[in-house]
């Protein structure tokens, strides 16, 4: 990469994704980052990062990282030669399609101020977006790149990607890629530049497939509970084929966070008008998984359920769509039943109508059942207790 194509970059968005692109760049670019939250460009220009990475922690310690954070649209947009996307497309369930308003209004704001840049959408998006934003805004520099990156490893999946996808087949797009390529760690990175629809559709359909193995050995764990078998005998015995492997296979309450359960929803979306069976039965399945799940300790009878964490898995610190949100909300609905929630990165007093307990002594002694997604070392002493189908102790 010749770094003189792209001087100054700006990224938008200090989540997992703009976060870690921006400490990736910022090692050999001059980089800003564009955020409406005060207290994240506060903690960015004190060198301290958004989100939970051990990474990212570590690499704005170095001397060599040249990153500022501001919310001014001036300061970020004029005489930059590239701007990263990286906001926010929640699924929106009355209209059956993500929410891409925050990329609208980006990118408007963008094109006011600087016409020349190349912008580069990071965040996930429907099949056939990229190409009404180039016919909208009469320009060819609009290019999607999906990202692939796990939380609380966002910057080590940044340094050592699996590929790199461009959607996009112009000189520009290489550039962009050679860039990515030659920030990272990883000696060899495969790159594919391809058209926009297909690059739109390799994230939508990749993450489809990982909750699909999600959901395919929750069904199992489903089946054991309910004939007394022991699901890890059987997940070994099936991993070790190498056709199936051992990835994505540990039991949970069911898959969420930022991307498989909005992802998953959009593509069933974009199936409207084409034949499939599997693809919404992913969906049903988780729901049907976490359904199970809380019904299963509702059984049990017992009064007082300690929910411990709220997030994914450990080293994360989002709550967003959780699957232990949606077993909670199901066990509420047994009035006889007290829940009280252990989540230490959670500041209030109360969840959904749930206490929030702040000792972990007091939150294990209290209660009579412990539900735990994912398994931690902290709570060894109360595995008596404690209701998890974290078999394999991985995420």
């Amino acid at each position: 990469m010749n770094n003189k194509d792209f001087k100054n970059i700006t990224i938008v968005g200090s989540g997992y994704v703009g976060m870690s692109l921006a400490v990736l760049l910022a090692q050999t670019n001059k980089v800003t980052v564009l955020d409406i939250d005060e207290d994240r460009i506060k903690k960015i220009n004190q060198r301290n990062s958004t989100v939970e990475d051990d990474y990212i922690n570590e690499y704005l310690k170095k001397d060599n990282v040249r990153l500022i954070a501001t919310s001014d649209l001036n300061d970020a947009y004029l005489g930059t030669d590239l701007i990263i996307i990286a906001t926010p497309t929640n699924y929106d369930p009355v209209k059956n399609y993500f929410d891409t308003s925050s990329i609208d209004l980006v990118i408007k704001d963008i094109f006011s101020i600087n016409k020349s840049a190349l912008v580069v959408i990071k965040s996930t998006i429907p099949i056939g977006y990229t190409e009404d934003l180039q016919t909208k805004f009469c320009s060819e520099n609009i290019l999607f790149s999906p990202e692939f990156l796990r939380e609380g490893k966002a910057l080590y999946d940044n340094l050592y990607p699996s590929r790199i996808i461009i959607g996009s087949k112009l000189p520009i797009a290489n550039k962009f890629a050679n860039l990515l390529a030659e920030s990272a760690l990883k000696e060899s990175v495969d790159v594919l530049l391809m058209e926009p629809k297909e690059a739109e559709a390799i994230k939508l359909f990749s993450n489809t497939y990982l909750a699909m193995r999600i959901a395919f050995f929750n069904e199992l764990d489903t089946f054991s509970l309910k004939n007394n078998l022991n699901s890890k005998s059987i997940i070994d015995g099936m991993s070790y084929d190498d056709r199936i492997g051992h990835g994505y296979n540990n039991p949970s309450f069911g898959y969420g966070g930022y991307c498989l359960p909005k992802d998953t929803k959009q593509l069933v979306a974009n199936y409207e008008n084409v034949p499939e069976r599997l693809i919404s039965a992913i969906v049903e399945s988780n729901k049907i998984r976490k359904e199970f799940i809380a019904e299963y300790i509702l059984d049990k009878k017992l009064k007082n359920i300690g929910i411990y964490r709220l997030v994914m898995k450990e080293g994360s610190d989002n709550f967003r769509e959780s699957a232990v949100q949606d077993i909670i909300k199901n066990i509420k609905k047994n009035i006889n039943m007290s829940i009280k929630i252990y989540e230490p990165l959670f500041t209030g007093k109360n969840f959904e109508g749930c206490n929030v307990e702040k000792d972990l002594e007091t939150f294990k002694s209290t209660s009579d059942i412990i539900i735990a997604n994912r398994l931690s070392e902290e709570i060894n002493d109360v595995m008596f207790k404690t209701f998890s189908r974290d078999i394999f102790n991985v995420d």
